[in-house]
């Protein structure tokens, strides 16, 4: 694999997902030894060329021979396509790249909703990406249409439920984040959509952790009690990851238990 030398990725430390990518990039040989960086320990020269504002949004990815900087999707695209040309041949292509730049924002403004790290506060040079409601609203309507059709799906496994429709389980899982938000209601709105995306990236990695049953159910018949012990089990990592995020955005702690409250009166009225 061919080794991309003189360059070094600004990466947001506080975030594990862009640490594991970069950590990759440098194992994998795409980039030298000295190949990442995090972006809280710019040097003051560096800052010079850096775009501050721009980093924190897009991966910023350093000439450190001729001092250029090139960001976002294109950073990737040029540490992927110097070991894989035809990649880098493919993504370039308009179509293709538009698709790519428009997901790469996706994730990128929407990073510590999906994986959140505890931001280290003493640091002056913080990588924290810009507050984007359309990309937020999307994401959250991405997790919410996910979480529908699985609980959809997947209700139907249990016998003993009334038979679920695709609306009722909508209604269900976007009343989940109105009923949340009412408890938040001195927070200001940023604060609350940033709760918003952690609660629905809970309920998408809860519909992940039930889609193997689902998948299973279609090739043979499963006893009710697996279906009913895996869907108390994916309750119960669902609620301690809840609950680490509270943590980590400071929220009151209560949240966690008024999750739990809300589930238990919608089972109620589902039941009745």
């Amino acid at each position: 694999m061919k080794t991309l030398e003189n360059q070094t990725l600004l990466y947001d430390e506080d975030c594990p997902l862009c640490n594991l990518y970069t950590t990759g990039f440098v194992k994998s040989g795409m980039l030298d030894q000295n190949g990442r960086k995090s972006y809280c320990q710019l040097s003051e020269e560096e800052q010079n060329f850096v775009d501050l504002k721009r980093a924190p949004n897009e991966i910023a990815l350093v000439d450190n021979k001729n001092k250029t900087v090139t960001y976002g999707i294109d950073s990737l695209i040029k540490v992927i396509g110097f070991s894989f040309p035809l990649i880098e041949k493919v993504a370039t292509i308009k179509p293709i790249y538009y698709i790519l730049k428009k997901l790469y924002s996706f994730v990128s403004y929407n990073r510590k909703v999906i994986i959140p790290g505890n931001v280290k506060e003493e640091n002056k040079l913080q990588c924290i990406p810009d507050f984007n409601y359309k990309y937020r609203f999307l994401f959250i309507g991405f997790a919410l249409t996910i979480t529908t059709f699985v609980l959809f799906g997947y209700s139907n496994l249990i016998l003993n439920f009334p038979k679920s429709t695709i609306a009722r389980e909508l209604i269900l899982a976007f009343g989940q984040i109105v009923f949340q938000s009412l408890f938040l209601f001195k927070f200001d709105k940023q604060t609350i959509l940033n709760y918003a995306g952690n609660l629905m990236t809970v309920s998408l990695m809860g519909s992940l952790i039930l889609t193997p049953i689902l998948i299973l159910s279609q090739i043979v018949q499963l006893p009710q009690m697996i279906i009913l012990g895996w869907f108390g089990v994916t309750v119960l990592i669902m609620f301690l990851e809840h609950f680490r995020r509270i943590k980590i955005l400071k929220l009151p702690f209560y949240l966690s238990f008024t999750w739990i409250l809300y589930r238990i009166v919608a089972l109620f009225f589902i039941l009745n």
